[in-house]
């Protein structure tokens, strides 16, 4: 996975809440972001089950980024945002 894709597919997401899919399941997903764009978080429910994601992203300098995953594999936090689909 390149560094690229995951911080293009988080760029790409709403800020705020929306809903969603991921493999199959609907997820109610809350994106914030500071003013700077420095401090970025997610916090994703699954709707319907006992799924959660949730990281911390802070970008150090403006090529480097820090992904701090809450208590789950850094994998999962990437899979999550490369597959999430918002609704339209």
């Amino acid at each position: 996975m390149e560094h690229a894709e995951f911080d293009a597919a988080f760029k790409a997401m709403p800020e705020g809440y929306a809903e969603g899919a991921y493999e199959g399941r609907r997820f109610g997903v809350t994106v914030k972001r500071s003013e700077d764009g420095r401090r970025n978080s997610l916090f994703a429910r699954e709707l319907a089950g006992t799924d959660i994601v949730s990281f911390n992203l802070y970008r150090v300098a403006s090529d480097q980024a820090s992904l701090k995953p809450c208590e789950m594999s850094t994998q999962k936090v990437v899979a999550f945002v490369l597959g999430f689909r918002p609704d339209p």
